[in-house]
């Protein structure tokens, strides 16, 4: 199987589709740091401009303002591309659900196209959300999910869960150097104020002084990974990885009570209100990252206190605070 070197990749080139996201820009900020060509893809449907402009004027850096459901074209020679766009919080892609299912079926064909006629690598970016509500706990790669398929978030889950067979199937069929990733909750700077998850919601209802809504009782975990750690581990697995998927995260699980008690500590203290819980919200979410550390030797460096401060310093910015 091909493998990307590094030590080369001061010429090499990749398109990132949704690089003006919160993980595609960071992963775009990241690989034009180490002497790729960066080319950009994104309608800004949900991402923002602004996470770009460390790269503008660069000669390495190439932005291009189009929707990859409707066709991707970019001339070569291309040696990676990695499918980053969809919205990705629930309050996003609710909010767009055809242009979910489309971004994850036709943008997954075409981004496939373009790595095929350039023999590229292709990098598929999945979710921890395509193992649903999950029955198994720590989520293993080998876990084949619980998924209400005609869910309201059946929209997010299942084009996730049809970009992995279509790459898989491009593997197969074709021969492609494939890659799929499952990335868990990953939050730092960079992240949208109206993301809607649950690191800006309590980080700017802390800042304003609001109370912290939980969304249920509060028991639900989750397992929070800094997004730096999150792009070296994406990095290591274009580099040096193979074509099953591997789960990126922090196994490090905390409940969502934990979470808004740390963040009321770190900012000030807040009283917290209680939600109900919506449709299908998993109960408990945790990478096991076994095939990757072992593989790769790659895990996440940076505990959540660490990352939460220059998480909150990013938003008190975006907050004029």
């Amino acid at each position: 199987m091909a493998q990307i070197d590094t030590r080369t990749a001061v010429t090499r080139t990749v398109v990132i589709t949704g690089g003006a996201g919160f993980v595609g820009s960071c992963l775009a900020t990241r690989m034009h740091a180490d002497g790729w060509h960066v080319i950009v893809v994104d309608n800004f449907c949900t991402g923002d401009e602004r996470n770009l402009s460390a790269l503008r004027g660069s000669d390495r850096f190439t932005l291009i303002h189009a929707d990859v459901s409707d066709g991707l074209d970019v001339p070569g020679p291309i040696d990676a591309v990695m499918h980053f766009a969809s919205p990705a919080s629930p309050p996003e892609y609710l909010a767009i659900p055809i242009e979910t299912l489309k971004v994850g079926s036709l943008g997954t064909f075409h981004a496939l196209e373009l790595a095929q006629a350039n023999q590229a690598t292709f990098l598929m970016a999945s979710t921890s959300e395509i193992y649903g509500d999950p029955a198994v706990h720590p989520q293993v790669e080998s876990y084949w999910g619980n998924v209400n398929s005609i869910g309201p978030r059946s929209v997010y889950d299942e084009a996730k869960r049809f970009s992995e067979a279509a790459t898989m199937a491009w593997h197969r069929t074709h021969g492609l150097d494939t890659r799929i990733i499952r990335i868990f909750n990953t939050y730092g700077p960079g992240m949208q104020v109206a993301d809607g998850r649950v690191v800006p919601n309590f980080i700017c209802q802390a800042l304003r002084g609001e109370a912290l809504t939980i969304y249920g009782d509060g028991q639900q975990t989750r397992a929070f990974c800094y997004v730096e750690d999150l792009v070296s581990g994406i990095l290591a697995v274009l580099e040096r990885g193979d074509e099953q998927p591997y789960n990126l995260g922090n196994p490090a699980e905390f409940t969502v009570g934990e979470f808004a008690e740390l963040v009321a500590e770190l900012v000030g203290g807040n009283e917290v209100v209680y939600e109900p819980l919506p449709q299908d919200d998993p109960k408990r979410r945790r990478p096991d990252i076994t095939r990757v550390s072992s593989t790769l030797g790659w895990a996440p460096q940076v505990d959540l206190r660490a990352g939460l401060v220059p998480t909150i310093a990013y938003f008190r910015e975006r907050l004029g605070l």
